[in-house]
């Protein structure tokens, strides 16, 4: 069997960045019913309108991940009640030029996490509105995740075990959402 390939789409481009840390160990909570690899944003250059006729090398390259995977996790802290600027200017450059988007029926799953009493709820809405706008196909359910000393161990696991069981549940349904739109 051909396990669903998934697009990991981490919004900080910090080199130590906790959400990066979550994304690798959902990867390993979805060993076996897909392969993930996550998709670097961080050498995008800025949207321009200007080159979608002829787009950079980095651009294509995103574009060509995106549209080969069978689903896109999204892995992001919140930057100011919003998105970071690295994952809006992915998320413009997936959708352009107009005809051309990655993003249309495509399945996703949002999450993320940060040391404030709400996770990333704020960035998660938003960012819900944007891909379902742009016509993806979003599993339900809200994963808003309190980064706190100890949570990714130095294996990169889930050490938590109420946060793991919490996880796991979506990991699995996300990955039936895939493996059910991608037949």
């Amino acid at each position: 069997m051909v396990l669903p390939q998934i697009a990991v789409i981490v919004g900080s481009n910090r080199r130590e960045s906790i959400n990066r840390k979550l994304a690798q160990a959902l990867i390993k909570l979805g060993a076996g019913k897909f392969d993930a690899k996550i998709v670097r944003i961080d050498d995008l250059p800025l949207y321009n309108q200007d080159n979608e006729g002829n787009l950079p090398p980095e651009v294509a390259r995103f574009k060509d991940e995106i549209a080969k995977a069978d689903g896109v996790l999204f892995v992001t802290p919140e930057h100011n009640r919003s998105m970071p600027t690295a994952l809006k200017n992915a998320i413009d450059w997936g959708a352009r030029p107009f005809g051309k988007s990655v993003w249309p029926g495509k399945p996703g799953f949002v999450t993320g996490t940060t040391g404030g009493a709400i996770g990333t709820a704020l960035v998660q809405a938003h960012l819900r509105t944007v891909m379902l706008g742009l016509g993806m196909t979003l599993l339900g359910g809200e994963a808003y995740i309190t980064n706190k000393q100890g949570l990714i161990d130095d294996q990169g696991n889930i050490a938590d075990d109420t946060t793991r069981t919490f996880l796991q549940g979506f990991v699995d349904r996300f990955a039936t959402l895939v493996t059910k739109l991608k037949a």
